[in-house]
């Protein structure tokens, strides 16, 4: 080791054990060194233990704390999201005559507020709405304390002017509008196309019932309108969550065919391929097949139009808009109207929030818009129709076929009666 000391710097040099020596020494982890002693630690290892700086370390927050605080916080939101979760998930019912008497029933404004607490859009808003809530009593009680010198001069009370409010209020009112609006559609259309795929399955029931006479063809027919039957089903397992393929299908498939369809990848276009495949066996003319091929056409569209609608939302810069504009809005809220309300903004901030909020919450669950629908019902009806149509059509073909073999009876081959 050679040491070469000037007025102006030093210089140190060491040989290569002590360098590693040095590394090993001076690595740094967590802790802090300030640059001049980077820079001087060779010089300082030759200094008594005692003489040399100590470095200094960070302040590092106990990992459990937050991690308790973090979950104490999230216990509301969890509970809210589970309870909305089991709603969105539950079975819908079609509607009959008595819903839509009770639905348009002069005392469904009482029935509605009473079941407020049971409303998963209700359980949904208590995050948000105690959470801006709380903010506007934390800053009604500071004004107040400020107001009554209880706390420094130089803080001051918050309050501003409500010119700003005024002109924001519109623009927030139609962002909210336009979001509703925009998931609506999604809804509509939604409901369109499997109002098309219901009515294509009837149509192509009806047409292999009334097309398929040979008795040969009889296996097949029958395994055919039970693909034809099972294919609303798995498209309603394709689009909802958590639905499960085997225990809606076991009692429309048999065990092979079904094992088939539960272990594809795509259950719906696997139906498909079960109708197309059937349709090729069966003994049809070259027209009559065509007809019914094209119906498949109404299936593929039916599940184009459902995976666009599932795997695109309404674009995420308009849905992240709307929240930071209400966050914002409700975060200024209190300092707007402190001059006006005093304490007031407390309610007011309540009021406000559960109104907006849930206007933005709705949209957000008719954005999916297959939760909403009825589909078990559907595809449910669907199969009685069916099954009631091949009932009354074999019923009605015995009858007119014995009408016709009674009007050969009474009536001679030349059109004279028989005697």
């Amino acid at each position: 080791m050679f040491i070469q000391s000037s007025s102006s710097s030093s210089f140190l040099f060491l040989s290569l054990p002590t360098q590693t020596k040095l590394n090993s020494t001076f690595s740094l982890s967590s802790n802090f060194t300030p640059k001049l002693l980077l820079k001087l630690h060779p010089i300082l290892l030759l200094l008594p233990s005692k003489l040399k700086p100590k470095t200094f370390s960070f302040y590092k927050p106990n990992p459990s704390i937050s991690t308790t605080l973090i979950s104490i916080l999230r216990v509301i939101p969890d509970w809210a999201d589970r309870v909305k979760e089991r709603g969105v998930y539950q079975n819908r019912t079609l509607y009959d005559h008595d819903k839509w008497v009770q639905h348009r029933s002069s005392l469904r404004h009482v029935r509605h507020f009473f079941s407020s607490l049971s409303s998963r859009v209700v359980l949904s808003l208590i995050p948000p709405v105690i959470a801006f809530t709380a903010f506007a009593a934390v800053i009604a009680g500071y004004n107040s304390l400020a107001l009554a010198h209880w706390l420094p001069e130089f803080l001051p009370v918050l309050r501003a002017s409500s010119l700003s409010y005024q002109l924001t209020a519109p623009a927030l009112a139609l962002l909210l509008v336009f979001r509703t609006e925009a998931s609506y559609s999604r809804f509509v259309e939604g409901k369109k196309a499997w109002t098309r795929v219901i009515a294509t399955v009837h149509d192509f029931a009806r047409l292999v019932m009334a097309g398929v006479e040979c008795d040969v063809d009889l296996s097949i027919k029958r395994a055919l309108l039970q693909y034809i039957m099972a294919f609303p089903v798995v498209l309603k397992c394709h689009v909802l969550y958590g639905s499960d393929v085997r225990r809606d299908l076991q009692d429309l498939l048999e065990l092979e065919d079904l094992e088939v369809v539960v272990n594809s990848k795509h259950p719906p276009r696997c139906i498909i391929e079960f109708i197309s495949q059937s349709l090729r066996l069966l003994k049809l003319e070259d027209s009559r097949r065509n007809v019914l091929e094209s119906k498949m056409c109404c299936f593929h569209e039916g599940i184009g139009t459902c995976e666009q609608l599932m795997g695109i939302p309404i674009p995420l810069s308009y849905t992240h808009l709307t929240s930071r504009f209400l966050v914002l809005w409700h975060l200024t809220l209190p300092i707007i109207l402190w001059d006006d309300c005093h304490w007031i903004v407390v309610p007011a901030t309540f009021i406000s929030a559960a109104s907006l909020f849930c206007i933005e919450e709705v949209g957000v669950l008719i954005e999916e818009p297959f939760p909403m629908l009825a589909l078990d019902d559907l595809c449910r009806k669907a199969h009685q129709d069916i099954k009631e149509a091949t009932t009354i059509g074999n019923l009605i073909k015995t009858q007119l076929v014995a009408k016709r073999n009674n009007h050969h009876k009474k009536h001679s081959p030349n059109g004279w009666p028989n005697t």
